[in-house]
């Protein structure tokens, strides 16, 4: 049985501790956070954990094999590298760090240390994107043309973190799992609305080596909630819409065909190709659910996670060039190791 400690029962830490109190071979031992209005509700859902405003008393606890960290974005780095540093294995919500220099020696710690460490790329396991990696990965898209997608509503606004560090994540991250390429340069823009708040509007492109190309609105202020991804291949084009309650993926046999015209020099002829659309049928489990469950089968198995600290650290390193890229009103930036 897979103890397992929580750092964090605000907004996301309840999440968390519901998914990991379910499983049959892990135990929620103990709960930490700050505020005893939080704490209390932590005593009342989960009775049987102990509850502390001291984290420390977690890390000590000898029953706590693992740490989950559920904390705003600017504290990750002190507990996370504490946790590691006391032998426990680690699971961090998104983003990993906020920056780079974190995120390598918190990858770099976990490794000399043997432990596992997973990153809350949440939306890797749900059956939505794991339908389309199969398609992708069979080929049955073609060759990926483009990744775009819409990720806005109203609110919540984060104060530590920028929009793009709080909703491009899941992008970046989908993309990281989905592509066996990555990026080499970003160019971003954003602005700030409200005063006091970091920026609440942001636009951001990625560019690789080849044709490919990805493009991430996210926003704040919108009047209305969308989360809608486009996926483009030379064979079929995907409509990934989170907000369907049930077909949220939609597959479309549509493309361009390009022909020679023999009868004019120089001359191509494009034509377009209209098949049928299609919705695959997905796994409906609560994605947390299953990303709870990895993260105790790779502390079993000694197994590197789907969402391990080098995919975190490759979204990290792509925000942090992106907000260079920000600062500069969208120069495209080069990605570090990309």
């Amino acid at each position: 049985m897979i103890g397992i400690g929580i750092i964090g029962y605000g907004y996301w830490g309840p999440k968390v501790a519901r998914n990991f109190s379910g499983l049959d071979d892990a135990r929620l031992v103990a709960i930490s956070d700050l505020d005893p209005a939080h704490l209390s509700q932590a005593a009342r859902n989960h009775p049987s954990a102990l509850t502390t405003t001291d984290y420390q008393e977690l890390l000590q606890h000898p029953d706590v094999d693992a740490i989950a960290i559920a904390t705003p974005v600017s504290t990750h780095f002190s507990l996370a590298m504490a946790a590691l540093k006391a032998g426990k294995h680690l699971w961090v919500e998104k983003p990993l760090t906020d920056s780079v220099e974190q995120a390598v020696k918190l990858v770099d710690e976990a490794n000399r240390l043997g432990l596992v460490l997973m990153v809350d790329h949440t939306f890797v396991y749900t059956g939505a994107v794991r339908k389309i990696k199969e398609m992708v990965d069979s080929g049955e898209l073609g060759d990926l043309h483009f990744y775009d997608s819409a990720r806005v509503n109203l609110g919540l606004f984060q104060h530590d973190v920028d929009v793009l560090w709080d909703l491009a994540v899941h992008d970046l991250a989908i993309m990281k799992y989905l592509l066996s390429k990555e990026p080499t340069m970003v160019s971003a823009t954003g602005m700030d609305h409200i005063p006091g708040h970091r920026e609440n509007v942001g636009y951001l492109t990625l560019f690789f080596d080849d044709t490919m190309i990805a493009h991430i609105h996210v926003n704040w202020l919108a009047p209305v909630k969308i989360r809608r991804t486009l996926i483009s291949g030379t064979k079929k084009m995907i409509v990934y819409d989170d907000l369907e309650p049930s077909e949220k993926v939609k597959v479309y046999d549509k493309g361009v065909i390009v022909e020679d015209d023999k009868d004019t020099l120089y001359a191509q002829v494009s034509g377009y190709r209209t098949g049928d659309m299609w919705a695959p049928h997905l796994d409906m489990t609560e994605a947390l659910l299953d990303e709870a469950k990895h993260f105790v089968h790779c502390i079993r198995s000694g197994e590197k996670p789907i969402t391990d600290g080098e995919a975190g650290l490759y979204v990290v390193r792509i925000l942090e060039a992106a907000t260079a890229s920000m600062k500069l009103q969208g120069q495209p930036v080069k990605i570090a190791g990309g």
